[in-house]
């Protein structure tokens, strides 16, 4: 009788069935897509060589995962995030943008609509105490100013929630803003310092990095999604320097370009933006690559 275990001839022979049954896929990508993940899934199976038991703990883990997803927490993503799947995807595509601001990871929170807000609006609902000012342009890798850009922000409050983590004292959209830029390409808003935080850990992927002794937290950012009209769209942070974990984020997404600087308000750039002189302010340049496909629409 012909083995089974690694090497077997049945098990190579099982792979290729599985990668032939492919051959009438209609599109093309979808057809390389499902062949390579066969061939490295299949490989994988082969050199862990899991036990039954094995295998249905790993079908329970991902069935886990997926019941903890809802309508305002994606525990798909996180997972994605915390293997470094997601940094990867980010890299990869990063490298048919040189010259625009590096990107980095969605993570799992940006699951509800920010709220529309003016130029120089607060996204603090709450009126928490300390102040922080962040002024910015989007613009092209050539340089030019894209005005009517759509700028989707959101972060966590100063003790490291996000307003779904805590329905009952954040109101929705605390800590969220669509912005529009002006006709300099220019943005502006008031919000507060954002904490370091640990990424949630009361489902599959919080036992996952239990079992592996790694910590769950993020050192203190914000997020931006930037659009505009014939731009691919740039998702990314800004990091506050000095923040704990910011060389062992839990996601792997910190990048040195996007730990930004942190200055203060002074007298006139306090009458400016309608803040106190001294508070916090942060600058941030995102930069988009033109859209290879010539696509118009913003999404």
């Amino acid at each position: 009788m012909t083995s089974t275990r690694t090497g077997g001839i049945e098990v190579r022979r099982l792979t290729d069935e599985v990668i032939r049954s492919f051959d009438g896929t209609p599109d093309a990508r979808t057809k390389t897509i499902l062949t390579s993940l066969v061939r490295h899934l299949h490989d994988f199976v082969r050199e862990i060589e899991p036990s039954l038991p094995e295998w249905e703990a790993a079908i329970e883990f991902l069935t886990a995962v997926g019941h903890k997803c809802d309508p305002v927490r994606q525990e798909f993503v996180l997972l994605s995030d915390v293997l470094g799947v997601s940094m990867l995807v980010e890299t990869i595509n990063d490298q048919h943008a040189p010259g625009a601001t590096d990107s980095t990871v969605l993570g799992p929170f940006h699951m509800t609509v920010s709220p529309t807000r003016e130029l120089g609006e607060s996204i603090d609902e709450v009126g928490s105490p300390h102040h922080l000012l962040v002024t910015g342009t989007v613009r092209g890798t050539d340089g030019q100013a894209l005005p009517h850009a759509t700028v989707d922000v959101w972060q966590c409050n100063e003790e490291g929630f996000y307003d779904v983590q805590q329905p009952e004292t954040q109101p929705a959209g605390n800590g969220r803003g669509l912005f529009i830029t002006d006709e300099q390409g220019r943005f502006w808003f008031r919000t507060v310092p954002p904490s370091h935080y640990p990424i949630p850990t009361d489902g599959p992927v919080g036992a996952l990095l239990k079992a592996t002794d790694r910590h769950p937290y993020r050192p203190a950012h914000i997020h931006f999604i930037a659009q505009s009209d014939r731009y691919q769209p740039l998702t990314t942070h800004i990091f506050l320097p000095g923040s704990p974990y910011l060389d062992s984020d839990a996601v792997f997404a910190v990048k040195p370009s996007l730990v930004g600087d942190l200055g203060t308000v002074d007298a006139d750039q306090a009458r400016q933006y309608g803040v106190a002189v001294g508070s916090a302010m942060a600058t941030v340049d995102l930069i988009l690559a033109p859209d290879q496909d010539g696509a118009t629409d913003v999404h």
